[in-house]
């Protein structure tokens, strides 16, 4: 490699370092990078910069964030929460799973992974602390649910991940991305919940894995037992240890619900559900572009709140806007300085392309972990087209188990999805729980990278 391919590399490199440790958004290091690089490397003018500008991508994290901000906003995204566990009858060890189920869904209809976590988590993290439910497992259910979701046709990270493929001549099936998805976390969830179940047992630890119907430790009154009050009788403060101090009286708490009872579905949400299942017919029958469609959608229901619009515009992910947009094009550049060929040919030279495979799962995993996943679904699914173009792999198999490498070890503190599930923890302390988030992802980035292309590459390889 020369030396013109190898300085956008480690800028590359650079980029990432600098977004890790300071507040800077990676797609503002993206774009100028691209402009460096573009224009007194190459001699491009802004136009070439920009020629592959991912104004699709762009245009649909716009439309979806604007319109499912609103459905937030206006009680929607609640109600079907609500409504999904009323329809399991609040029965404690199935809600979990409503809420991997829920975050899978909205994810699936387009909301990106760490807007749909900061949905889901707070009730999910309240629904644990009432339940004595380990706050740890239930933030990896809908961690995990979200990103099961998070390759759906007509999801951004789908269409990204499609995009890049397709852009490099090859054929990729959406639904069977999606499926692959599906599969691996839900079964990274079945692990973790029989995996704590089988710890909780042997070392007694203060939480279950699934919870249950007693008053969880510190989670205020559930309904079962007494509480003792004390109540002065004279003649002293309240709780004195003299005669005429206090009398001990023994009070039932009021039993609590899981969830509040339903409240009447107004116009709005009934408006709001009714674009979100025309937007699944729009899109996934007629094949319309989600972006367009879901701007349309968030303009009408615009109209149901004029004086919050303001509010909404504020609601798009701007900063995935940036993100992406910045490191799409940047890795656009590397692509005409030769620099994403180069290394392609550097890792097919490792030896069979199965190890080659294995090798770039671990990098974007174990780099994942401290670093924005989307950018670097960017930055390493490119790495490895010249690999599938030999045909001796599965295209989509080594895409979905790179696609999901990336995603699943967002369990980490670091990363958007773990830091919510943090700040949203209850009944535990922040220090402790902070360093099991970080054990639990140093097991994922171990163990996930290898799953996936034990599942995903080497057995459809083989057979």
């Amino acid at each position: 490699m020369t030396s013109i391919e190898i300085l956008p590399l480690i800028a590359l490199v650079a980029m990432f370092v600098i977004a890790t440790f300071f507040p800077i958004n990676i797609g503002i290091l993206g774009f100028i990078g691209a402009f460096v690089v573009g224009y007194f490397a190459l001699g491009f003018d802004d136009k070439e910069i920009l020629n592959e500008f991912p104004s699709s991508i762009v245009l649909t994290i716009v439309g979806v964030t604007y319109f499912f901000g609103m459905a937030k906003r206006n009680g929607t995204i609640d109600l079907l929460v609500n409504s999904c566990i009323r329809a399991v009858n609040g029965r404690v060890t199935v809600v979990p799973w409503v809420f991997f189920f829920v975050a899978s869904v909205l994810t699936a209809l387009g909301t990106f992974s760490p807007a749909a976590v900061a949905l889901i988590v707070p009730a999910a993290m309240a629904f644990a602390a009432r339940t004595g439910m380990s706050p740890l497992v239930m933030g990896i259910m809908v961690i995990n649910g979200a990103h099961a979701g998070a390759f759906s046709p007509i999801s951004v990270s789908g269409v990204l991940v499609r995009d890049i493929v397709e852009n490099n001549g090859l054929a990729l099936d959406p639904w069977t991305l999606f499926f692959a998805s599906y599969g691996i976390n839900l079964l990274l969830s079945v692990l973790t919940v029989v995996g704590y179940a089988a710890l909780a047992r042997m070392k007694g630890f203060e939480y279950t894995a699934t919870g249950s119907t007693n008053p969880a430790p510190g989670s205020g009154p559930v309904g079962g037992s007494p509480i003792s009050t004390s109540v002065p009788t004279g003649g002293g403060t309240a709780g004195g240890s003299s005669a005429g101090g206090s009398t001990q009286v023994l009070t039932r708490p009021k039993t609590t619900t899981l969830v509040d009872a339903p409240a009447p579905v107004t116009f709005v949400q009934k408006l709001t559900l009714f674009l979100i299942g025309a937007l699944l017919v729009l899109v996934l029958v007629l094949h319309l572009p989600i972006s367009f469609i879901a701007i349309g959608a968030g303009a009408v229901l615009a109209f149901t709140d004029l004086k919050k619009q303001n509010e909404a515009i504020a609601d798009i992910s701007w900063s995935t806007v940036l993100l992406v947009a910045g490191m799409v094009t940047y890795i656009s550049i590397l692509q005409e300085v030769g620099t994403i060929d180069h290394l392609a040919e550097m890792a097919i030279t490792i030896g069979a392309p199965i190890i080659v495979a294995i090798v770039l799962c671990y990098v974007i995993g174990v780099t994942s972990a401290f670093a924005s996943s989307t950018a670097l679904l960017a930055a390493v699914i490119p790495l490895a087209m010249p690999l599938l173009g030999t045909g001796a792999l599965p295209v989509v198999g080594v895409v979905a188990a790179l696609a999901i490498s990336a995603t699943v070890v967002d369990v980490s503190p670091f990363s958007t999805n773990g830091a919510l599930v943090l700040a949203n923890a209850q009944n535990i302390e922040r220090p402790r729980f902070y360093r099991q988030l970080l054990v639990n992802a140093g097991i994922v980035v171990a163990i996930a990278p290898a799953l996936c292309w034990l599942i995903l590459v080497v057995v459809p390889a083989l057979f």
